[in-house]
């Protein structure tokens, strides 16, 4: 059984309550590209305002009306469908055929830029997003304002979140585990785009699973001989095999970040004392590691920490609104979990 309500809070949770993704426009999420298109080439980046919108559903509609194959439209990242979101699109357009991108009739999406570049959107190439969350009707306010100081010094932990995993309306564990839980049973899943959100939950779920039994023992996160360390703002990786007061300066001053694995084939690359608490994690879950294993995946590594920047809170009666920005691929969720814990009616939209 693939738990995900078992992983542990860094924090001691406080017991209230309140109601997340009242309306869409109250979860907005907005893409830090980290570069701007040059206005030449034969791209085209539509940058767009959607609510209620599935990203891939809008990719396939732009495709439709640019009357293009659905390979010439990508996007940087999926973005939740239960919000209002300001994301970009490539359209590969090349000659000086233009298109009034105004004319794209969809409901809930609505183009405010198209401008072009010489190089493809890629998946992956966000340098970030920045949230703007409002949660309301809350059963307490005690704690908040120091819970958020707190977070905004010391971050949070760097679990995956409900969306990835699935949709919990129907499965507690969500939909995407549910399968997982079916490939280790040694169901093959054929649809491609369900095997792959299928492998991308089994994955994150052991991650978590790393995270939260690391804060089980070391609850300050305290550095161990052997781990693997990230240098902050690329993905370049060392061993600290000696703990010394360098390394914990660096940590405190978010210099490097502490990691854990995101599994595949091969060692794990932890050493010494780091290793042999990874190994202990990783042989608690012999099946979810053999089969990620037969899938051919790399060992990579992922930070275990993650602090929300340009952190701003306010607190008006029983209304909590929060605005941060998170490096690409990280969720908002988890910074609002060891906040507020939002009612089972509403978590199914997380």
């Amino acid at each position: 059984m693939l738990e995900v309500d078992k992983w542990k809070f860094q924090y001691p949770k406080l017991d209230i309550e309140g109601k997340f993704k009242a309306a869409e426009h109250e979860f907005q999420v907005t893409e830090i590209l980290g570069y701007e298109p040059i206005g030449e080439g034969e791209h085209i980046y539509l940058w767009i305002e959607k609510t209620g919108l599935n990203t891939a559903y809008l990719a396939e509609k732009i495709a439709q009306f640019a009357g293009l194959p659905l390979r010439a439209v990508t996007y940087a990242g999926r973005k939740d469908k239960h919000a209002k979101t300001y994301q970009w699109f490539g359209v590969h357009l090349p000659g000086k055929t233009e298109v009034d991108w105004q004319r794209l009739d969809v409901p809930g999406a609505k183009v405010l830029r198209a401008s072009r570049h010489n190089k493809k959107l890629r998946t992956g190439v966000l340098k970030g997003n920045t949230f703007n969350i409002t949660v309301r009707d809350l059963t307490g306010t005690d704690g908040i304002v120091q819970r958020c100081e707190t977070i905004a010094e010391q971050g949070v932990p760097n679990y995956f979140g409900q969306q990835r995993f699935g949709d919990t309306r129907h499965d507690e564990r969500g939909g995407n585990l549910s399968l997982a839980e079916k490939m280790i049973n040694g169901e093959n899943i054929r649809n491609r785009n369900k095997r792959s959100m299928t492998i991308s939950a089994l994955r994150s779920w052991l991650f978590n699973q790393y995270i939260s039994e690391r804060l089980s023992a070391l609850p300050d996160y305290t550095p161990m001989t052997g781990d693997v360390m990230q240098l902050a703002g690329n993905k370049s990786f060392f061993n600290a095999n000696l703990i010394d007061q360098t390394i914990n300066n660096r940590l405190s001053t978010q210099d490097i970040y502490l990691t854990a694995p995101m599994w595949g084939e091969g060692p794990l690359d932890s050493e010494l004392d780091a290793l042999s608490f990874e190994s202990n994690v990783s042989n608690k879950h012999r099946s979810v590691t053999q089969t990620l294993n037969a899938l051919g995946l790399k060992q990579e590594r992922r930070a275990i920490r993650l602090f929300p920047k340009d952190f701003i809170w306010t607190l008006d009666g029983q209304t909590l609104n929060l605005t941060f920005s998170l490096p690409a691929g990280t969720f908002a969720t988890s910074v609002l979990r060891e906040i507020v814990q939002v009612s089972r009616s509403t978590q199914a939209n997380l």
